[in-house]
């Protein structure tokens, strides 16, 4: 299975894409999308979810999972991660993919086991569990990583409710019966 997370941003979009097959998990691609802050807010939209078309049109992933809005003190900084969450939202919808989303902590709960994991704690977690070099990667792209392991590690948790029937079928492959 190839999931692709998203760490929306309006300035850095980052994006993980892993494949995780019998409990193993290895790195794809990752990356970030680098929007001009020059730009007006509906380009930048544009320019993340035309990318985010075209990634998912190049690895075609199986699922996706994008952060939730964080509600800090600034309004208008969640707005706009808003904007890019809706843009990314929309593509992954419009290419058919099944969506999840989860919080900040909750991805940091997955991934470090402590909701309130610092980013270089989720960082020495990515390179651990995919056994791969992140000493270049930013920040939105380790986070995007480990919106994606989460993804996995939520999807196969056994107090998962509410599969989808793909899911209960790859989760559960020999309950089904095949006449």
């Amino acid at each position: 299975m190839i999931i692709l997370g998203i760490d929306p941003g309006t300035i850095i979009t980052g994006y993980g894409i892993i494949k995780y097959d019998k409990n193993v998990f290895s790195l794809v691609n990752s990356g970030i999308i680098n929007l001009p802050s020059s730009r007006p807010i509906p380009l930048r939209l544009k320019i993340i979810h035309e990318k985010i078309c075209e990634i998912i049109n190049r690895y075609s992933p199986d699922e996706f999972a994008i952060e939730t809005a964080f509600y800090g003190k600034n309004v208008q900084s969640a707005m706009k991660i808003g904007y890019a969450r809706g843009a990314a939202i929309l593509a992954a919808v419009l290419n058919d993919l099944p969506t999840s989303e989860y919080s900040p902590r909750e991805v940091k709960k997955a991934v470090v086991g402590r909701g309130s994991a610092t980013k270089e704690q989720v960082g020495y977690m990515i390179k651990a569990i995919l056994d791969i070099d992140t000493s270049n990667m930013k920040v939105d792209e380790t986070d995007a990583l480990a919106i994606s392991l989460c993804h996995c590690f939520r999807m196969n948790s056994p107090s998962k409710k509410n599969l989808s029937w793909k899911q209960f079928a790859e989760a559960f492959p020999e309950r089904i019966i095949n006449e």
